[in-house]
């Protein structure tokens, strides 16, 4: 009698069963087959995650501080030198040979962080034991679970559609007229900043978000590939993709609060900026690896020389209840995003980032990074300049007012991937407003570091008498940040010393100022330029300056004068 039976040589060795042991009757077969799968599914697939390897050491052999031109562009270093930033060992790559050597422990290394001195790789739990066995390994951390898809199809599925209505992205969809755009760029003096001739031009923004379909062909973008204003483009959380013109249309929608530029439709603050694209979040789940995605984003923004960064995301509760945040947490050290954007803030990067659409929580309800150090973080305002409800408020776990500033988030204008006009509600629409705002202002005030970018934003605001953690200081303004130490000059003159005849009638002035014999004086016009600088001689302290000015024209002027001593600011009107 022949056995009904069959030998399955290659599953088991799979299994780690013998082939000459291994026979099944024939009548198994669906239910053997249903079970293999089950198993090898287990043991290759579901059992990958995402870890973070960090290391102890940065040893180098091709890379040093001293030649920096191998990996940070001119523009990178030129911003150091504005910012008076040297280079340290955060700045060089990481070790080739400590990547390799985790090769043949992780099934993928997907990317590594030169800030953090990491690696984030996929691996099973073997792989994990055997990454911290290495005695050149500080520790590896679970940051997400799972591997991401190659396939691609849930992106197609979802390029065109608008994000999630969730806390994180508080959209609210509704149409509006085309030049309804006015509005949000009134708030902010965005039609003065353009009368003056400042978009941005020269001033490299990155954007970070989820994606930017259709972002390469609305009509409202064509000057930024047409000028050739794409800077780069980086794909952290699917390396293997080579174009960031995919996924999430949030992306296009913020980015066009930012760089969009069509009459009658928006014509944004920066749209001659120059730009960086990055995917750095995946709607899809909620992990801590999107945080070292944007670290990984932020670093080579940096290496391109970008001086600002929108980051209209936030981080605080997460698929796994337990990495929740707590408001402690929130104190701009602890979590990996809020140290990235410290860390970019630090080398002279000006970060803009939503504040978060948790309002509802009350008081401390920020995301991560809005809690980081030497950033500014954006709140929302509706059309009454009133807190929006789902704004989130300050302060941080260390008592620092955040938000920094608002804008018009509760339905600004923008544009979506299909090239259409629409208007959405959330932080992460007013933080790209900001972000404008300074890429203009860092065009117009190129010498200003991003301290003093950060500072005449500020005290430009609406209420930078008395912030609070509702609106922080207020809303900023073209005019205010720009011609804030001009207009800001008491028109009384500082007793013990005048400026004569003022407004100017003739082609000279006397000047009394100052117990020396010599001054220097400095006169800018209304665009904060200079156009005269002296020094100014007298026989004696009883005498007056003379300042002959036959070839000023008419205008406003903001006279500095200083002696060594003193230093005095005065209005000087040329008639």
């Amino acid at each position: 009698m022949v056995c009904n039976c069959l030998r399955f040589g290659i599953f088991g060795t799979q299994l780690g069963i013998s082939s000459e042991e291994f026979m099944l009757p024939r009548s198994f077969l669906p239910y053997f087959f249903l079970f293999v799968v089950t198993c090898l599914n287990s043991k290759v697939g579901m059992s990958q995650d995402r870890y973070a390897v960090f290391f102890k050491f940065k040893p180098q052999q091709e890379f040093s501080i001293a030649n920096p031109s191998k990996f940070l562009t001119s523009k990178a270093m030129q911003r150091r030198d504005r910012e008076k930033i040297g280079l340290d060992s955060l700045d060089l790559p990481v070790s080739t040979i400590y990547v390799q050597g985790l090769r043949t422990l992780a099934q993928e290394i997907l990317y590594v962080s030169k800030w953090l001195n990491a690696a984030v790789v996929v691996a099973d739990s073997a792989g994990k034991k055997g990454m911290e066995a290495l005695p050149f390994v500080q520790k590896v951390q679970w940051v997400a679970k799972g591997v991401v898809s190659r396939t691609g199809a849930r992106l197609n599925q979802e390029s065109q559609l608008a994000p999630p209505k969730t806390k994180k992205w508080a959209v609210e969809e509704s149409y509006r007229e085309a030049a309804a755009y006015a509005f949000q760029n009134q708030l902010l003096g965005i039609p003065d900043m353009h009368q003056a001739g400042f978009t941005g031009k020269g001033v490299t923004v990155a954007i970070f978000d989820a994606g930017f379909p259709g972002l390469d062909k609305a009509s409202a973008f064509s000057h930024l590939f047409t000028n050739k204003q794409v800077l780069g483009q980086l794909n952290v959380v699917r390396p293997w993709v080579k174009e960031v013109f995919r996924d999430n249309e949030h992306g296009t929608q913020v980015a066009s609060l930012i760089v969009a530029n069509q009459a009658e439709t928006l014509v944004s603050g920066a749209h001659q900026a120059q730009v960086i694209f990055a995917i750095t979040e995946d709607v899809a789940t909620e992990y801590p690896v999107e945080e070292l995605n944007w670290v990984r984003a932020a670093e080579y923004a940096d290496s391109l020389g970008v001086d600002i960064i929108n980051s209209s995301l936030g981080y605080r509760d997460f698929d796994e209840p337990k990495l929740t945040y707590t408001t402690a947490q929130l104190d701009g050290n602890t979590t990996y995003v809020s140290r990235g954007a410290s860390l970019a803030a630090k080398r002279g990067i000006l970060i803009v980032t939503s504040v978060g659409n948790y309002g509802s929580a009350g008081s401390s309800s920020l995301v991560a990074p809005a809690d980081a150090v030497g950033i500014l973080a954006v709140g929302s305002v509706n059309s009454s300049s009133t807190v929006s409800a789902f704004s989130s408020r300050g302060p941080t776990a260390d008592g620092r007012i955040k938000p920094e500033l608002v804008a018009f988030g509760q339905s600004p204008v923008l544009i979506r991937g299909s090239g259409q006009v629409s208007a959405a509600a959330g932080t992460s629409f007013s933080a790209p407003q900001i972000a404008a705002l300074a890429a203009g202002l860092w065009e117009a005030k190129p010498a200003w570091t991003k301290e003093d970018l950060i500072t005449n934003l500020i005290k430009s605001g609406t209420q930078f008498a008395s912030p609070d953690q509702n609106l922080g200081y207020g809303i900023p303004n073209f005019r205010g940040a720009f011609y804030g130490a001009l207009l800001g000059i008491n028109e009384e003159e500082e007793g013990g010393w005048t400026v004569y005849p003022n407004p100017v009638t003739e082609d000279q002035i006397y000047i009394r100022f100052g117990q020396e014999l010599s001054f220097r004086i400095q006169l800018l016009d209304s665009l904060g330029r200079p156009v005269l600088e002296k020094m100014l001689l007298r026989n004696s302290t009883k005498d007056p300056y003379l300042l002959p000015l036959n070839s000023l024209s008419s205008g406003l002027y903001l006279m500095q004068l200083m002696d060594g001593k003193e230093i005095a600011y005065q209005k000087l009107i040329k008639q």
